[in-house]
């Protein structure tokens, strides 16, 4: 977020998330991402982001594509300047 938007916005975004639940990562949770790694193909990292939200009831929000038309995930396409 830093590196794409400058550090105002950074900061905007860390004040939106800062009531947000920390979750750890327990042997559940990583047992089940690496479950869901090998049957989704994504990378680990991804696994446990995905695993933790279904844990939390929580709905995934993403730019990431890797996530697309997984079931929990809402996916929005990164918009793309018009550097004309």
């Amino acid at each position: 977020m830093l590196q794409e938007f400058g550090e105002e916005r950074a900061l905007d975004a860390m004040g939106i998330m800062s009531p947000s639940t920390i979750v750890d990562l327990d042997r559940q949770i990583a047992v089940h991402a690496a479950h869901i790694s090998d049957e989704l193909n994504l990378a680990m990292a991804d696994s446990i982001i995905l695993v933790t939200a279904r844990a939390c009831d929580a709905t995934l929000w993403t730019q990431d594509e890797h996530f697309k038309g997984i079931e929990g995930v809402r996916y929005k396409e990164k918009k793309t300047e018009n550097k004309s």
